[in-house]
């Protein structure tokens, strides 16, 4: 299932050989098609799962399918309104879709709800705009205006860290 996918996944990103990497990305494109599958199952067993629609969210994510991921997760938050991991990957499918205010405000309402889910959006968007830079057909400008607020927010999280109930600990 989705566990699978995700270590094959990171293996795949771990892999120098182009061959092996690939080999290791259709293997977890299948563990996430599988998953997805009884994921989907679920939710037409019990409609109102949020968690099975939050990982049909996921899973169409990882496959790559961002705008039914958005519908899934948002489907999620519509039965559990505030949904942490909802919200935490609604703001990484926005990344993929290039939605990139809708996922400062996923940021910003996990900031205050969940400092370690927002922790793991903020890591993505880095990764986002280092992805970005120079690739074809980006809007540089906006690029570099997402890349400062992305430094902002990471320059203001580590200054609060200690006045969360985890940081205090």
């Amino acid at each position: 299932g989705v566990e699978k996918g995700d270590e094959l996944a990171a293996d795949a990103a771990r892999q120098t050989d182009a061959r092996k990497q690939a080999k290791l990305d259709k293997k977890a494109e299948g563990a996430y098609a599988g998953a997805l599958k009884k994921f989907t199952k679920a939710t037409e067993l019990n409609p109102q799962m949020h968690e099975a629609w939050n990982y049909v969210g996921y899973t169409s994510r990882k496959l790559g399918k961002f705008t039914e991921a958005l519908a899934a997760y948002d489907r999620a938050l519509s039965i559990k309104p505030g949904y942490a991991e909802a919200v935490e990957y609604r703001g990484h499918a926005y990344l993929g879709l290039n939605r990139l205010g809708e996922a400062k405000e996923a940021y910003m309402a996990l900031f205050s709800a969940n400092r370690q889910l927002a922790a793991k959006l903020l890591s993505a968007m880095q990764e986002y705009v280092g992805a970005q830079r120079g690739a074809a057909g980006v809007d540089g400008a906006a690029l570099d205006a997402f890349a400062s607020w992305v430094s902002e927010r990471s320059a203001i999280a580590s200054q609060t860290a200690g006045l969360t109930r985890a940081g205090a600990a």
